[in-house]
């Protein structure tokens, strides 16, 4: 899943380490996640949401899978 984490913390002026601090994960987390490695738990994503005062949807982009028929 796509997000724009990487976007959102650099303008909200935060390191990785910082939002790493306000989130209670390591930064190798962060990390993760702005690469597209790791999708959060959805505790994390609206820890993620409310760090950055926006919508899970406006962090996240999600796009189902398109099934064949």
């Amino acid at each position: 899943m796509e997000n724009r984490i990487k976007e959102l913390r650099a303008a909200h002026h935060l390191t990785q380490d910082e939002l790493a601090d306000h989130l209670d994960v390591s930064r190798q987390t962060i990390i993760s996640l702005e690469k597209g490695r790791y999708n959060p738990s959805i505790m994390l994503a609206f820890k993620i949401s409310r760090v950055f005062h926006c919508t899970i949807e406006d962090v996240f982009l999600f796009e189902e899978e398109k099934k064949d028929e």
